[in-house]
C-alpha cells in the first residue's frame, strides 16, 4: 500500500497554492482568508496562500470582486450563464454536447490554474458542476451516513431538507476531495453537530410547507456558521500540512492513519 499526499511540502519546497472559487456571497472565501492571516502571525507563518479568486458570475451576485477589491487578491470572473446561452445550450446539460461545452467553459480557468501554479482548487460555494481535479469542497450533511446499499444518503442541494424530514436529530457539515460523482469523493473532514430543533412534531411540519422550508432555512445558516466556516479553513490548513493522505483507492489517511469516516470533529 502507498500513501500519496494530497500535498506534500516537504517536496513542494514551498506554502500551498490555493484557487478560491466562489458564485456567490463568498463566506467561505472570508473565512479562508481570516485563517490564512491568523496562521501569518504565528511561527513560520501560513502553510498555504490564496493566489486568486475566481468567480463564474458576473452579473453582480458574487461578492468576489468586492472580497478581491479588499484583500488586494486577483480577480477573475467568467459568467456561465451567459457563456451556455452562446451556446444554446442548458447548464444542467450533462449529455456529450453540455459536457464538451463544460470542459470548453473550464478550459479558462484551467488554463489560470497552469499559469499561477496552483495546488489545490477551494471550492468556496462553487455552484457550477466542474471538470477540473485537485479541488477541496464543502457540502452542508453527514456524508459518512449511508444508505443500506452503500451510498451516501444526504448529497446534493436538499441535504439539510432531506436530513431533517428523515428524522435526523442532528447536522453535520462535510469536506471532500472531489471526484466526477456529485458529493461522492473522498471524505475528508466532517463537523461538529448542529441539534435539530423542530417548533412542533416533524409529522405535523412536514405537512405545512412553508414551516418546514423555514426550519431548513434556519438550519442550513446555523450549520454554514458552526461547520462549513470551521471545517473548510481547517481542511485546507491541514492538506497544506501534509496531513491527508490518499492510498491506490483513494481511502482517506490522516498523519498515516486509516479515516473511513472522515477526520471528526466533536465538542
Amino acid at each position: 500500500m502507498t500513501l500519496t499526499p494530497i500535498f506534500d511540502p516537504q517536496v513542494r519546497g514551498r506554502v500551498m497554492r490555493v484557487a478560491a472559487f466562489m458564485s456567490g456571497s463568498g463566506t467561505n472565501v472570508i473565512r479562508l482568508l481570516e485563517r490564512e492571516k491568523e496562521l501569518e502571525r504565528e511561527p513560520g507563518g501560513s502553510p498555504f496562500k490564496i493566489i486568486f479568486i475566481f468567480s463564474d458570475r458576473s452579473d453582480g451576485v458574487s461578492a468576489g470582486e468586492k472580497i478581491a477589491l479588499d484583500t488586494g487578491i486577483p480577480y477573475f470572473s467568467y459568467d456561465i450563464r451567459k457563456f451556455y446561452r452562446m451556446k444554446g445550450l442548458k447548464r444542467s446539460a450533462l449529455n456529450p454536447e453540455g459536457m464538451a461545452a463544460r470542459e470548453e467553459f473550464d478550459s479558462i480557468a484551467s488554463r489560470l490554474i497552469r499559469a499561477f501554479d496552483i495546488d489545490i482548487i477551494a471550492l468556496a460555494g462553487y455552484m457550477s458542476y466542474l471538470t477540473l481535479n485537485r479541488c477541496v469542497n464543502v457540502h452542508p450533511g453527514d456524508l459518512s451516513i449511508l444508505t443500506p446499499d452503500g451510498r451516501r444518503k444526504y448529497v446534493g442541494d436538499h441535504a439539510v431538507a432531506d436530513a431533517i424530514a428523515n428524522g435526523e436529530t442532528s447536522l453535520r457539515a462535510s469536506t471532500i476531495w472531489t471526484d466526477a460523482g456529485v458529493d461522492t469523493g473522498p471524505l475528508l473532514m466532517v463537523s461538529n453537530p448542529l441539534k435539530v430543533e423542530l417548533p412542533f412534531p416533524l409529522p405535523d411540519l412536514l405537512k405545512d410547507r412553508k414551516a418546514f422550508e423555514k426550519v431548513v432555512d434556519l438550519h442550513q445558516k446555523r450549520l454554514k456558521k458552526i461547520g462549513d466556516w470551521k471545517i473548510f479553513p481547517l481542511t485546507v490548513e491541514m492538506i497544506s500540512k501534509g496531513r491527508f493522505s490518499l492510498d491506490e483507492n483513494n481511502n482517506v489517511y490522516v498523519d498515516g492513519h486509516p479515516a473511513p469516516k472522515g477526520y471528526r470533529l466533536e465538542k
